[in-house]
C-alpha cells in the first residue's frame, strides 16, 4: 500500500475545505473558526490551521489531502504543511479576479517550498461569469506543461477529475526518477 501526500492550496474563499469535503471517504477533519471581521464576510468560517481528507485510489494507492488556510495570517502553516508533499493543487475561484494575483503569490510559494508537480483547478466552473481555464492559465502565469482544469469543487467527480490529472504527473516525475 503507497500513501501519497497532496496539498490544496489557494487564497481565501477559493473552495479547498469544500474540495476536500467533497471526496473525502472519511469526514474531514477541518479546524473551521467563525469570521468576526465583516471585511472577510464572503463566507462564514475560515481555516486556520488544516483540513485533513482522504480518499483511496485502489487496493495499492491512498491520497491523503491537506488543505491549507488561505489567509496570509496563517502562512506559517502552508511550509509546514508542505513537509513532505508529492504534489500539491492551486484552487482558485474562477468568478473572483480580485483573488489571482494572491493565487498567483501563493503557486510561487508553494513551488518554492518543493519542486512537485502541480496543477491549477479553476473552480466554480458552472457559473456564467467564471473565467475559462486556458485565460487563467495565462492571468497566473502558469508554465507551459503544467494544467489548468476546470473545476467545480461540490461536484465529487470534477474533484477526482483534478485530482486524477495530479496522480498523472506525479506517477510520471516517479517513473523518470527510477529509469
Amino acid at each position: 500500500m503507497q500513501t501519497l501526500k497532496i496539498v490544496v492550496t489557494g487564497p481565501f474563499a477559493s473552495g479547498k475545505t469544500e474540495f476536500i469535503q467533497s471526496v473525502s471517504e472519511i469526514d474531514v477533519v477541518s479546524t473551521d473558526r467563525r469570521i468576526s471581521s465583516q471585511a472577510e464576510r464572503i463566507k462564514d468560517a475560515t481555516t486556520v490551521a488544516m483540513d485533513f481528507g482522504r480518499i483511496t485510489i485502489d487496493e495499492e494507492l491512498i491520497l491523503y489531502l491537506f488543505g491549507t488556510p488561505g489567509q496570509r495570517r496563517f502562512n506559517f502553516m502552508w511550509e509546514i504543511l508542505s513537509e513532505g508533499m508529492l504534489g500539491f493543487v492551486v484552487l482558485v475561484d474562477s468568478t473572483r479576479p480580485e483573488t489571482f494575483r494572491e493565487a498567483q503569490r501563493i503557486l510561487e510559494t508553494f513551488r518554492n517550498y518543493s519542486p512537485v508537480p502541480y496543477i491549477v483547478a479553476a473552480n466554480k466552473q458552472d457559473l456564467g461569469d467564471a473565467w475559462p481555464a486556458d485565460d487563467l492559465k495565462i492571468v497566473l502565469k502558469v508554465e507551459s506543461g503544467i494544467k489548468v482544469v476546470p473545476c467545480v469543487a461540490q461536484n465529487r467527480e470534477s474533484v477526482k477529475q483534478v485530482l486524477l490529472e495530479l496522480l498523472y504527473s506525479i506517477l510520471e516525475v516517479m517513473d523518470q526518477q527510477e529509469e
